[in-house]
C-alpha cells in the first residue's frame, strides 16, 4: 500500500511539472514569440491617420491655374475609444443639433466600432480651428486632413467635371478606396483620376490618454510619405473659353474650338453652365440637387453629349463627296427652278443656274438636292443600298455616327442612319433618294454633336487628315494617349478641297454671302451657315468656320438653340471667338455688344 501510494506521488508531481512546463511555454510564446498582444497593447497608445495625397493640378494650355487644392477637414470617430462627454459642447463647436451628433454616432458604431469612421466631413477651418484645442475632451474623435478642389476661373465646369465621394461599386473594384475616399466623379477629373489622385500615406501617433497626440510611433519607422497626384495641362485657352461663355450667357447652346493642326480642343461651353465651385464640399448635395431641377439643364454637358441636325453646314461635306464619287465637277451647274429642283426649293433669291463655289456661298437647298440625288443613284453601283452604304462611309470617315473615343467625357455618338433603319420603315427596295432626301441638307435622320461637327470643320480645314479631337496636351513625366499624335485620313483625296474651300471663303466675302456682314479685314476665314429644323420650337441657328483660310489655327462649331439664321446668332459669335483667338482683342464692338447682351433664353 505505502508503495502505491509512493508511486502516486511521483505521477502527481509529474503531471504538475508538465503543467508547469507547459504553462512556462505559452507565457512564453504569449509574452515573448507572439507579439499579437503586444501589438494590440501597443495600439490602445496608437493612432493610425492616413495622409491623402495632394491631388494633381490641372492648367490651361497657357500655365494658367484652372484647378488647385484647398484643405479640409473630416472628423473622424472610433467607437470603441468613447467615453462620456458633453454632447451640448461638442455639437455647439460643431454647429450641429444633439440629435444630428447621436445619429452620427450612431451610424460610425453600425459601420465598424473599432474601426474609424468619417463623423462629419470637410469642416471648415475657422470650425477646425475651434475643435482643436478641445479635442482632448472628446475620447474617441480626431482630425483628418483632406483635400478639396477649387476653381479660380470659375468656367469650364463641364470639360474640369466635378470630385466626389466613391461609392460602394468603385470601392469593391478598386482597393484603392475606402469608405469616405473622394474620387473624380466626371470630365477631366474622371478620365484622368489615376493620374490626378496621386498615392496614399500613412502616419502613427502616439496618444496619450485623452486621445492627445504626443508624437510619432518610434520615430516615424512605420510611416509612409504619401505622393502627390500627377499635374496636367489641357488644351483649354482659359481666356477663349470664358469670353465664349460670355457671348453664351443668356443662350442655350454650345462652342467648341479645336486647333486643327494638333485636334487640341481649345474651348468647349456649354450654356447655361454653372460655377464648378458650387460642387465642392458640404454644399455639393444641396447645390447639385438644385442644379439637377432646372429646366435650363445646367449640369448637361450640350457640347459633348447633345445631338442637333446639322442644317446646312452638312453641304460642303456632300460636295466632297459627290466630288469624290465623279458625279459632282467644279463646273456642274443646277437650276433652283423646274422640275429638276423640286422637290426641294432654294430659300434664297439668287441667280440659277449655280455653281459649286455659288452653291456653298449662297446655300441654295436645290443644287444639294440634286447633288445627293447623283450620289445616291450612282451607276457605279448596283443599286440604292449599295450607293447609300458608300454615301454612309464617308459620313463616319468624318468622325459622325460613332463616338470620337478619346478623353472626352460622356460624348454621344450621334446619328447616321443606316440601310437597315430605312429598310424597317419603308421595306427592302421601297426607298430611294427621294424618300431620303431630306439628308441632302442635312436634316431628317441625321444628328451630330457639336464637337464631331467642329471636327468636322478641322478636317475640312486640313484638307482631308485630322487627329482625334482631345482635352490633354500633356501629363507631368508621362507620355500622352496615342490618340494625340495620330493622323487620321477621312476618306476625300486632298484635291477636292480647294472648290469647296473658296466657296467657304465666300460664305464671308463673296457680294451673295450668307455672313457677309461678319468678315474681319484682318483675317480671311472660312465658314457655313446652318439653319436645322426643330421639331420642338423654333430653328436652331448653328456657324461653322475655320481660320486663317490658308493656314488654319481655329476651327470652331456655333450652336444657339431656338435663335433661327445660322448668321442671326451662332456667325457672329463664332466670328468673335475667332478674332478673340487670333488677334488678342475685339475691334467690332458693335457686333460683341449685341451678342453679350442678346437674352434668348424663355423661361
Amino acid at each position: 500500500m505505502n508503495r502505491a501510494l509512493s508511486e502516486r506521488k511521483y505521477v502527481i508531481a509529474a503531471v504538475i511539472v508538465l503543467l508547469t512546463i507547459i504553462f512556462l511555454i505559452k507565457l512564453f510564446s504569449i509574452q515573448i514569440l507572439d507579439t499579437k498582444l503586444k501589438i494590440s497593447a501597443e495600439n490602445n497608445s496608437q493612432r493610425h491617420v492616413i495622409q491623402y495625397p495632394a491631388r494633381g493640378l490641372i492648367y490651361d494650355r497657357k500655365g494658367k491655374l484652372l484647378v488647385y487644392n484647398q484643405a479640409a477637414y473630416d472628423l473622424m470617430l472610433v467607437p470603441r475609444e468613447m467615453d462620456e462627454f458633453d454632447t451640448t459642447n461638442l455639437a455647439s463647436i460643431l454647429d450641429i443639433t444633439i440629435e444630428e451628433l447621436r445619429d452620427g454616432i450612431k451610424l460610425a458604431k453600425e459601420h465598424s466600432w473599432y474601426k474609424p469612421s468619417v463623423f462629419l466631413k470637410q469642416m471648415s477651418s475657422v470650425t477646425y480651428a475651434g475643435l482643436q484645442e478641445k479635442l482632448f475632451k472628446f475620447p474617441g474623435f480626431f482630425v483628418q486632413t483632406r483635400i478639396l478642389r477649387y476653381y479660380p476661373t470659375k468656367t469650364a465646369a463641364h470639360v474640369l467635371g466635378y470630385v466626389g465621394e466613391a461609392n460602394e461599386r468603385l470601392i469593391n473594384k478598386d482597393s484603392y478606396y475606402k469608405s469616405g475616399d473622394y474620387t473624380g466623379i466626371s470630365g477631366l477629373e474622371k478620365t484622368y483620376e489615376k493620374e490626378l489622385r496621386g498615392k496614399k500615406g500613412l502616419k502613427v501617433y502616439l496618444v496619450d490618454v485623452h486621445n492627445r497626440i504626443k508624437g510619432s510611433y518610434k520615430d516615424g519607422a512605420y510611416d509612409k510619405a504619401a505622393v502627390s497626384g500627377k499635374s496636367i495641362v489641357t488644351s483649354l485657352d482659359a481666356d477663349l473659353q470664358g469670353y465664349g461663355e460670355l457671348l453664351m450667357n443668356n443662350k442655350i447652346g454650345s462652342i467648341v474650338a479645336i486647333e486643327p493642326g494638333s485636334g487640341e480642343i481649345l474651348c468647349s461651353v456649354s450654356s447655361p453652365g454653372y460655377d464648378p465651385n458650387l460642387l465642392v464640399g458640404r454644399v455639393r448635395g444641396n447645390n447639385y440637387r438644385i442644379l439637377s431641377k432646372d429646366t435650363l439643364e445646367p449640369l448637361f454637358n450640350r457640347a459633348l453629349t447633345a445631338k442637333y441636325p446639322p442644317g446646312s453646314t452638312f453641304k460642303p461635306l456632300e460636295a466632297l463627296i459627290g466630288l469624290q464619287e465623279n458625279v459632282l465637277h467644279t463646273y456642274t451647274k443646277y437650276s433652283c427652278s423646274g422640275p429638276s429642283s423640286r422637290p426641294i426649293r432654294c430659300t434664297h433669291n439668287h441667280i440659277t443656274p449655280i455653281g459649286l463655289t455659288g452653291s456653298i456661298e449662297q446655300s441654295c437647298n436645290s443644287y444639294y438636292w440634286q447633288v445627293f440625288k447623283s450620289i445616291i443613284n450612282n451607276k457605279k453601283y448596283e443599286n440604292t443600298e449599295e450607293a447609300f452604304i458608300a454615301w454612309r462611309k464617308y459620313m463616319l470617315d468624318f468622325g459622325f455616327g460613332h463616338k470620337i473615343n478619346t478623353d472626352l467625357f460622356n460624348e454621344s455618338s450621334g446619328n447616321i442612319p443606316s440601310v437597315a433603319f430605312y429598310d424597317k420603315y419603308y421595306k427592302k427596295g421601297g426607298w430611294s433618294a427621294l424618300t431620303i432626301r431630306s439628308l441632302a441638307i442635312g436634316q431628317g435622320e441625321i444628328l451630330v454633336t457639336p464637337v464631331q461637327l467642329a471636327n468636322y470643320t478641322a478636317i475640312v480645314a486640313n484638307r482631308g487628315k485630322y487627329v482625334k479631337p482631345h482635352f490633354i496636351k500633356t501629363i507631368e513625366d508621362e507620355e500622352l494617349p496615342d490618340f494625340t499624335r495620330q493622323v487620321v485620313f477621312a476618306g476625300i483625296d486632298s484635291n477636292y478641297y480647294k472648290p469647296v474651300i473658296e466657296g467657304m471663303y465666300e460664305v464671308f466675302e463673296g457680294e451673295h454671302g450668307t455672313a457677309r456682314w461678319y468678315k474681319l479685314d484682318s483675317i480671311p476665314m472660312c465658314g457655313k451657315t446652318g439653319t436645322a429644323e426643330n421639331p420642338h420650337g423654333d430653328d436652331h441657328s448653328i456657324f461653322i468656320a475655320f481660320a486663317p483660310k490658308d493656314n488654319p489655327k481655329i476651327a470652331i462649331s456655333v450652336i444657339v438653340e431656338n435663335s433661327g439664321f445660322g448668321s442671326t446668332w451662332a456667325g457672329p459669335i463664332a466670328t468673335l471667338m475667332i478674332e478673340k483667338y487670333l488677334t488678342g482683342e475685339i475691334k467690332r464692338k458693335w457686333v460683341e455688344e449685341r451678342m453679350i447682351k442678346g437674352n434668348l433664353i424663355h423661361k
